[in-house]
């Protein structure tokens, strides 16, 4: 098979097909998303080497219970033991054997084929195209705030950056408050928002302080200084931002203001694919290309432009 492989540079490759392991299922890769996160690993981030890519949709080749054979399905990235500490306390997306898809320890989804198990795939409703079902995983990550945080209609609301999984959250989080505001540098970008409803903010314009909850979703390493700034004493601060420089804190603010920050990752595939099904969550305006997987280092290069919002590899 065709893969993208990054072992400190970037080729297309002939592989060998994975083989499923115990409980495995192979899944012939449709089309996958270049995210934020490829671009980091590329840069250093998780010492990863391997084939890349994470956001996929695919058609099942071979199960071992043979229940989702020929079906569509997206695939929750994280591989996990179910006998670790935090595997029994069922917080398996840290569990401490895993292995991540793409990531960590686990050749991903830039390919024509890769292996996952059974029980992480989601079958695909069939009114969700390929290109919007790759989204499913991000958009999880979007719906992984709701729970961490209590989002209320009256709640202030402020996400900071226009990119792909900053228009996703804000997204996510205008279906629970009325009072959202999303804040970022491109314009073109914002617009996107701002067709739907949802109030926006460009780089000159401001931001009143005192949110209940600021998404920290710029990429930037100066991204968390600036949620300091705009949550209130109590509030809270969910880091959405994977970036491989070493992020400075300023710990006062944090401190004398009594400011809960969470990291947050991973999400719940069900409601992410309910959303896309149920056309509540828009995504088709965030693609601005797409690319055969034999042009997969110019995709890359392409994703890295800030002219560039979502660039799809098709196998």
């Amino acid at each position: 098979m065709k893969a993208l492989v990054f072992d400190g540079a970037l080729r297309v490759e002939e592989l060998p097909a994975p083989e499923p392991g115990p409980g495995e299922a192979l899944v012939r890769v449709l089309s996958a998303g270049v995210c934020n996160t490829d671009l980091e690993i590329c840069r250093g981030y998780m010492d990863f080497h391997g084939v890349l890519g994470h956001e996929f949709v695919g058609v099942v080749e071979k199960t071992p219970t043979r229940a989702l054979e020929g079906k569509r399905v997206v695939g929750e990235i994280n591989c996990v033991c179910h006998r670790c500490e935090w595997c029994r306390m069922e917080m398996f997306h840290h569990c401490a054997a895993r292995t991540v898809l793409g990531i960590a320890g686990r050749p991903g989804a830039f390919a024509e084929y890769l292996t996952l198990p059974e029980e992480n795939l989601h079958p695909v409703p069939g009114n969700i195209r390929d290109d919007v079902a790759v989204f499913t995983e991000p958009l999880a990550a979007a719906f992984r705030i709701l729970e961490q945080v209590a989002v209320g209609p009256a709640d202030r609301v402020v996400v900071l950056g226009d990119g792909k999984l900053g228009q996703l959250a804000a997204q996510v989080l205008a279906t629970r408050t009325r009072s959202l505001v999303c804040a970022g540098r491109h314009r073109w970008k914002l617009d996107l928002l701002a067709a739907r409803g949802i109030a926006v903010a460009g780089e000159d314009e401001p931001v009143a302080p005192g949110a209940d909850l600021v998404v920290e979703a710029t990429g930037k390493p100066e991204g968390l200084a600036r949620a300091l700034e705009l949550v209130r004493p109590e509030g809270a601060i969910v880091l959405k931002s994977t970036v491989a420089e070493t992020i400075p804190l300023a710990s006062v603010l944090a401190v004398v203001n009594e400011v809960r920050i969470l990291g947050s990752r991973c999400g719940p595939f069900r409601p992410a694919l309910s959303a896309l099904a149920a056309g509540e969550i828009e995504v088709r305006p965030m693609i601005t290309e797409a690319y055969d997987l034999a042009e997969g280092v110019t995709a890359l290069a392409r994703a890295r432009d800030p002219g560039v919002m979502k660039v799809l590899l098709r196998m």
